[in-house]
């Protein structure tokens, strides 16, 4: 019975408490993944895509399956490992048990793909941009399901936006 108890309590940690942190853990649908990597942004084997709380992993396989490195960061730890289990034997795959919010983006990253909250979007909006200046490089950010105010998407389909962020070191830089 302690047994029990303990596991429900790891559960209600690791999938409960998380959400101060982000959005809670909501697995892509693959009809949605494969619009955003294939229509909104046609992702290539040129490609880094890191998935900023990739839950089980689910959108960095698609990326890999398409040809692009992949780079997932989750805080819970059940997640990490069981995307680990998942995608074990794939190279072009990275999960880290971090939580981005206290993280860097590795300098090869081309697009960023996002399921937050809306109280997190303004937030976001400000690491992007930080992210983008400190690449000197612009970078692609795919949301799902939430739009950035006082930001026009690139182009969206269905419940998923793009947003170009270039750096300051360019010309047209987002804030």
């Amino acid at each position: 019975m302690i047994f029990i108890w303990f596991v429900v309590l790891l559960f209600v940690i690791f999938f409960g408490l998380v959400i101060f942190r982000g959005a809670p853990y909501v697995p892509s649908k693959k009809v949605f993944v494969k619009q955003a990597l294939i229509d909104l942004y046609p992702l290539t084997n040129k490609d880094t895509l890191v998935d900023l709380g990739s839950g089980g992993g689910g959108i960095l396989r698609e990326a890999s399956k398409i040809g692009a490195h992949a780079v997932g960061y989750e805080i819970n730890p059940i997640l990490v490992l069981i995307s680990r289990i998942l995608s074990q034997n794939d190279k072009k795959i990275k999960i880290r048990l971090a939580d981005f919010w206290v993280s860097r983006l590795p300098k090869n990253t081309t697009v960023v793909y996002i399921f937050s909250v809306k109280r997190d979007m303004k937030k976001l909006m400000g690491w992007m941009q930080n992210e983008a200046n400190r690449l000197k490089k612009p970078i692609y950010l795919i949301s799902f399901g939430f739009e950035f105010s006082g930001m026009k998407p690139i182009k969206n389909i269905g419940p998923c936006y793009l947003y170009l962020f270039n750096s300051l070191h360019q010309s047209k830089a987002q804030v």
